[in-house]
C-alpha cells in the first residue's frame, strides 16, 4: 500500500489545500493530512483545532486521515512508512521553494519521492495568511474555505475583536 503524506500548518485550511487534498487522496490508498504543531509560530488556531477542522472538511472521503506531528516532515514520512509527499503549488515562487525543499529531503532520505501538484486557478492567490486577514476585518471568505473553516474563523475573530 502506498502512503503519501500532504504536510502544513493548515492555519487555516483553505480550499486550495483541499483541493490539493482531494486530488491526492485519489491517487493513493492512503493519503495522510499532517498537521505541523508549530509551538514556536504564532498560530490562530492550535494544533487540535487545526486537526479537527482539517478533519470535518475532509470526512466524505474515506482514505484520508489526518495525524499531527513535530521535527522533520521526511522523518515523520519514514516512521509512519510513507513514500511519497505531497506538495501544492500555486505559483512559480511556490515552486523555487519547493525545488530547494525536495533537493534537501532527498539529501536526508533519498527514498522519499516529493510530488507537486497545481492547485486550481481560483485558489492560486489564496493563503492561509491573506485568509486570516480578510477574516479579521470582516471580508467574504466563504468561496475560500470550507464552511466549518469560515465559521471557526468568525467565531475566532468575534471573540477577540
Amino acid at each position: 500500500m502506498t502512503i503519501a503524506i500532504y504536510q502544513g500548518s493548515f492555519d487555516p485550511l483553505t480550499n486550495g489545500h483541499l483541493d490539493v487534498a482531494v486530488r491526492a487522496s485519489k491517487m493513493f490508498e492512503r493519503f495522510i493530512i499532517a498537521v505541523f504543531d508549530t509551538p514556536g509560530k504564532n498560530m490562530l488556531f492550535s494544533t487540535q483545532e487545526r486537526m479537527e477542522l482539517c478533519r470535518r472538511s475532509t470526512e466524505h472521503l474515506p482514505n484520508i486521515e489526518i495525524q499531527t506531528y513535530t521535527g522533520l516532515t521526511v522523518d515523520f514520512a519514514h516512521d509512519i512508512g510513507a513514500a511519497v509527499l505531497v506538495r501544492g503549488l500555486r505559483s512559480i515562487s511556490d515552486f523555487d521553494n519547493e525545488f530547494a525543499m525536495d533537493m534537501m529531503n532527498r539529501n536526508l532520505h533519498p527514498d522519499l519521492t516529493t510530488i507537486f501538484l497545481i492547485t486550481r486557478t481560483e485558489y492560486t492567490f489564496v493563503s492561509s495568511t491573506l485568509i486570516k486577514e480578510v477574516a479579521r476585518y470582516g471580508g467574504d471568505i466563504d468561496n475560500l474555505v470550507p464552511e466549518c473553516v469560515a465559521e471557526a474563523l468568525q467565531e475566532r475573530f468575534r471573540v477577540s475583536v
